[in-house]
């Protein structure tokens, strides 16, 4: 079923699928070029995601352990995410985890979005520690294009919305199938 904004078809499923992961406005802006438009967009985007976010969002089965697990081996984490801050934190509590990010990029603090570099970079600097020390974990072409123009490791996950061929061609240094393979990031 198509749904419709007044007169005109909404866009396919493929283009909201190519945009995850990046700016809202950004998503909006393939869809029209007025920018009073996508503002309105957003705006009840998010007046629908707040009202709703608690009862809609759960963390994949076995993530939060598997962050714990890592957090307790002394790894530094971040989250880098295209979200707004407040957001984000939302996201984050749902779980009710003990996990504490030590750095947090969001789309309140940065210039450019994913799939550039910066958002990475910041969280890579807020943690101090080195690109080359880092693996960057996230489950879209954005995330491994972010990563890899960062110049840290990636490690793509799979149990998200894209598999592994659609990002294939981006060869991410790590592949999780779930979430205990988080492992492979820190185990022997």
């Amino acid at each position: 079923m198509q749904l419709h904004r007044g007169d005109e078809p909404m866009p396919p499923d493929d283009l909201w699928i190519k945009g995850l992961g990046t700016p809202l406005w950004a998503q909006f802006g393939e869809i029209t070029d007025d920018k009073e438009e996508i503002e309105a967009m957003v705006q009840t985007y998010r007046t629908y995601n707040l009202t709703h976010h608690d009862a809609l969002v759960k963390p994949y089965e076995g993530v939060v352990d598997e962050i714990r697990r890592l957090k307790d081996t002394g790894k530094r984490l971040g989250v880098v995410t295209s979200k707004l801050r407040d957001g984000a934190m939302r996201g984050l509590r749902i779980p009710a985890s003990t996990t504490r990010s030590t750095s947090s990029s969001d789309a309140t603090t940065l210039t450019h979005s994913k799939p550039h570099p910066e958002p990475v970079l910041k969280a890579v600097e807020q943690l101090g520690v080195k690109p080359t020390e880092t693996v960057f974990v996230g489950d879209s072409r954005h995330d491994m294009e972010s990563g890899r123009a960062a110049g840290v490791k990636t490690a793509a996950v799979l149990w998200g919305p894209f598999d592994r061929a659609y990002l294939a061609d981006l060869s991410p240094d790590y592949w999780l199938e779930k979430p205990r393979d988080l492992r492979e990031l820190y185990e022997p």
